[in-house]
């Protein structure tokens, strides 16, 4: 059975839900429940690499503003910054708490062209986990990305994406835990650009619900695209932090805040609802941003949840 964890979106709904309920069950309870805390459970360690299952029509430049998202991971810290290794290499503080001295080292990986549509157009979960399963399990997170012609099941009315593990054919990342020894994780991102926009794709186009505010400039002039690197990144965080629902969290397991989803629309500084923050703005484009990444590329990237001060961290 795969480990299912929703994404940003559905998280903030429903922790919204929690306490609204726990409220009224009594103080300590409510800050139980609050409580951003470790499981005990494994976190991803050492070398692993990130495969890419593209599920549908993707333009070759579309491929590579995630393609070079995913290489910015592993870039050198010397690069332009704020960057989006100096994003990543931030969770290395979730290791340090638990005295761990081997933080994950991600790197992409091997890429699956599926561009003739194999399972359909209407995709199930445990299709997403059929397509997750078709690339490497060795030491890899495995990325599905279906194009904006793909309607996932609950995504837009309860998701943008999703994370999760799966049993294992193959040798496990996680080998000091036997109860994850035979699981791999798995990420999958939806593209919203013509069926959600407003839910998956903010602050690049006008909110759905909530306070109104103008779009802001895609920083790849892609609302889709930068809008997936926005959640790709969310669940990535989340994945490394909290891969087998058993690392680091905050509420109920059933519908955990992680890493960037314990910060929903926090960007920089400032941030408040319907507002980003106050983000770097690129002169010759004007579109927003707050990470810069390899060939030139500008990102838009959660806040991280500081576990060693118990706040979201921006940076900028």
């Amino acid at each position: 059975m795969a480990s299912k964890i929703f994404s940003q979106i559905t998280m903030q709904l429903l922790m919204l839900a929690l306490v609204f309920n726990v409220v009224f069950a009594g103080r300590v309870l409510l800050q139980e429940n609050m409580l951003f805390q470790y499981h005990k459970g494994p976190l991803l360690t050492g070398k692993v690499s990130i495969n890419l299952i593209w599920y549908g029509q993707f333009k070759p430049s579309q491929r590579a503003v995630i393609s070079d998202f995913i290489t910015s991971l592993s870039s050198p810290q010397s690069q332009v910054q704020p960057s989006v290794a100096a994003w990543i290499k931030s969770t290395d503080k979730y290791y340090s708490l638990i005295k761990s001295k081997n933080p994950v080292e991600l790197a992409l990986g091997t890429q699956i062209l599926d561009e003739k549509y194999s399972l359909g157009k209407p995709l199930k979960m445990q299709q997403i986990e059929q397509l997750a399963a078709k690339n490497g399990q060795v030491n890899a997170i495995n990325v599905v990305l279906t194009s904006s012609d793909v309607a996932v099941e609950g995504f837009c009315s309860s998701k943008c994406g999703t994370h999760g593990s799966l049993p294992s054919k193959q040798t496990t990342i996680v080998q000091k835990n036997k109860s994850n020894a035979q699981k791999f994780t798995y990420i999958w991102v939806g593209n919203s650009e013509t069926q959600c926009p407003g839910q998956c794709a903010w602050p690049f186009h006008q909110p759905l619900y909530g306070p109104q505010s103008p779009p802001l400039v895609a920083p790849n002039n892609d609302v889709g695209m930068d809008g997936m690197v926005i959640n790709l990144a969310s669940l990535l965080a989340g994945t490394v932090t909290n891969p087998f629902g058993n690392g680091y969290y905050q509420g109920p397991a059933t519908a955990p805040l992680e890493a960037a989803s314990a910060c929903p629309g926090i960007y920089a500084k400032g941030a408040y609802p319907g507002y980003a923050g106050n983000l770097l703005v690129d002169s010759a484009t004007g579109a927003s941003y707050n990470c810069n990444g390899v060939n030139g590329r500008k990102y838009l990237l959660p806040a991280l949840f500081d576990p060693t001060s118990n706040s979201c961290s921006t940076f900028v």
